[in-house]
C-alpha cells in the first residue's frame, strides 16, 4: 500500500526516461502514491528533443487544484514548466494549496542539450519559486545560470570549495536546502576536478541548508545511460519526504538510488539511455493468491506433477479396474504416511509465528484423524485389520518421502516445510476433484467410488483450501 503522495508538476517524455514517466516510476519504486500534472508534451527520444507542445498554463492549474483538493498531497514535485506565464500559476498554485514540501528540479538544459526553459522564464523561476522551495536540485550549468540571472556571477567551479560557495548563494535566494548536483564536475579523490576520463574518480554532491553543509560522495561512472537522473533525483527526494524521512537523509538515500540506477541501467535507444528505475523493486511473477497455480504451470513442474496425479494407480480407481491387493497395499501405507503426516503438521504449528497458523495446522491434524479412520473402516471392508496395519513396515517409499518431510520441517523454516508438504494434500485434492467431475469415471459398481468422493467432501476440499491460502 502506497505510503507518501507525491504530486508531480513537469513535462511528458514520449520515450519514458526523464520527465514526468520517469517521476512515476521512482515515485512507484518508493512506494508512494504518483499523481501529475503535465505541464508539456514532448517528442523526444535518447537522441533528443524534436519537439515541445506547451499546455496552457490555464489547465495547468485546473489539474494541479483537481488533485490537491480531492486527494491531499504530501510533497510537490516540478520539474520542467515551460514558460514564465506556467511558472507563475504554479507558484500561484502552491501557495494558495498552502503545500508545505516542495521539491524543485530546475530544468533548463535535458541531458542531450535541449534547452526546455527560455531565459526570460529563469527570473520568474528565481522570484516566485525559489522561496517556495524545501529542496533546490540543480545542476552546476543551472545553477551558474539561476545565480547570473540574481547577479551573482561566480566563475566556473574548480574545487569542491566552489561548490560549496555555489550552494551557499543560490540558498540566500530563499530555498530552505539546495543540492547542487556534480554530474557535470566530476573530481579526483584528492579533490581536482577530473580534466580527463582517466581522471574522473568521484562526484561530489553538496546540499546545503540551515547553515549546514552536507557532502554526498559517490563513485563516477563513465555511462551513456543518465537520461532523466535529475528527474529522477528530485522525484526520488519527493518520495523519501513523503515516507517521512528528515531531509538531509532523503537526499542521501535518492543520491545512492540514482548511483545504482545508472549502474544497473540498460542499453535502450541509439543515445542517452534511461537509468534503471527499478532496480531494488521485487515483483512477484504471479499474482497474490495465485502461488499454487503459477508453480504448476511451470514448464519445469507440469511433466513430474502430471505424471504424479494421472499414473496408472489414479487410472485404476477410475475404472475399477486396480487390483484389491493393490489398494489394500495402498490403505495400509497411506495409513503408516498419515501417521508421519500428522508428525509434520505438529510441527509445522511449532515452527508457525502466528496464532492463526498454529490452528491451521491443528486443523489439519485433526482432519487427518478423522481421515485415518476412514482407512480403518475401508481396511475392514476388505478384509485389513488394524493390527494388521501396524504391524506392517512402512515401504521404502514411504520412509524416504515421509523423512524427507521430517527433516525438511527439523532443519528448515515455516514455509519449506509447508511446500514439502504440499504435494500430498494438494495433489490428493486435485486427483479426487478431476475423476469425480470425469464423466468417464466409472460410478455404479466400482468399489473405489466412495474413496474418490471422500476427497471431494466438503472436510477435505476445506483442508486444502486452508493448506493453499497458507501459500498464497
Amino acid at each position: 500500500m502506497a505510503r507518501g503522495i507525491v504530486l508531480a508538476i513537469a513535462g511528458s517524455d514520449s520515450s519514458g526516461g526523464a520527465g514526468l514517466e520517469a517521476d512515476q516510476k521512482v515515485i512507484a519504486a518508493h512506494g508512494c502514491y504518483a499523481m501529475t500534472t503535465t505541464t508539456a508534451l514532448t517528442a523526444q527520444n535518447t537522441l533528443g528533443v524534436v519537439d515541445i507542445h506547451e499546455v496552457p498554463p490555464e489547465f495547468v492549474r485546473k489539474s494541479i487544484d483537481a488533485c490537491i483538493s480531492d486527494v491531499g498531497v504530501d510533497v510537490v514535485k516540478t520539474g520542467m514548466l515551460t514558460s514564465a506565464k506556467t511558472i507563475e500559476v504554479v507558484a500561484s498554485a502552491l501557495r494558495h494549496h498552502n503545500v508545505k514540501t516542495t521539491v524543485i528540479d530546475p530544468v533548463m538544459v535535458a541531458t542531450t542539450g535541449s534547452r526546455l526553459l527560455p531565459q526570460e522564464a529563469i527570473r520568474e523561476l528565481r522570484e516566485h519559486l525559489l522561496p517556495l522551495a524545501t529542496v533546490l536540485t540543480p545542476n552546476v550549468p543551472e545553477s551558474m545560470l539561476i545565480l547570473s540571472n540574481a547577479g551573482l556571477p561566480v566563475d566556473d567551479p574548480k574545487s569542491v570549495d566552489d561548490l560549496i560557495q555555489i550552494a551557499e548563494r543560490i540558498q540566500s535566494l530563499g530555498p530552505k536546502y539546495v543540492l547542487v548536483k556534480g554530474g557535470h564536475l566530476p573530481f579526483r579523490r584528492d579533490g581536482s576536478v577530473g580534466a580527463r576520463d582517466d581522471e574522473r574518480e568521484i562526484v561530489i554532491n553538496i546540499l546545503y541548508g540551515e547553515g549546514q553543509v552536507t557532502r554526498i560522495e559517490s563513485p563516477y561512472q563513465k555511462s551513456k545511460n543518465t537520461h532523466g537522473t535529475g528527474c529522477s533525483l528530485a522525484s526520488a527526494i519527493a518520495s523519501n519526504l513523503a515516507n517521512g524521512l528528515q531531509i538531509i537523509e532523503a537526499v542521501k538515500n535518492s543520491c545512492k538510488y540514482i548511483e545504482a540506477g545508472i549502474r544497473t541501467a540498460m542499453d535502450i535507444g541509439h543515445g542517452n539511455g534511461p537509468i534503471n528505475h527499478f532496480h531494488s523493486t521485487y515483483t512477484l511473477p504471479f499474482a497474490p493468491g495465485n502461488f499454487i497455480e503459477y508453480v504448476l504451470d511451470r514448464e519445469d513442474v507440469k511433466t513430474a506433477w502430471h505424471g504424479h496425479t494421472h499414473h496408472e494407480f489414479v487410472a485404476g480407481l477410475a475404472d475399477g479396474t486396480l487390483p484389491v491387493s493393490s489398494f489394500q497395499y495402498y490403505l495400509i501405507q497411506d495409513y503408516l504416511f498419515l501417521i508421519q503426516f500428522s508428525r509434520a503438521n505438529a510441527l509445522a504449528a511449532y515452527k508457525a509465528k502466528t496464532m492463526q497458523d498454529i490452528v491451521a495446522a491443528a486443523k489439519i491434524v485433526a482432519h487427518i484423524n478423522h481421515e485415518m479412520g476412514l482407512h480403518i473402516e475401508y481396511c475392514e471392508g476388505f478384509g485389513v485389520t488394524k493390527e494388521d496395519i501396524l504391524g506392517t513396515e512402512e515401504s521404502q517409499a514411504c520412509t524416504a518421502y515421509t523423512r524427507y518431510v521430517l527433516d525438511i520441517g527439523q532443519s528448515q523454516d515455516w514455509l519449506a516445510l509447508q511446500i514439502a508438504l504440499a504435494p500430498c494434500l494438494i495433489g490428493y485434492g486435485q486427483i479426487a476433484k478431476r475423476l469425480h467431475a470425469d464423466p468417464n469415471t466409472k460410478r455404479e459398481e466400482n468399489i473405489y467410488w466412495k474413496w474418490i468422493e471422500n476427497y471431494v467432501a466438503a472436510d477435505y476440499v476445506e483442508a486444502v483450501e486452508v493448506g493453499s491460502c497458507r501459500l498464497a
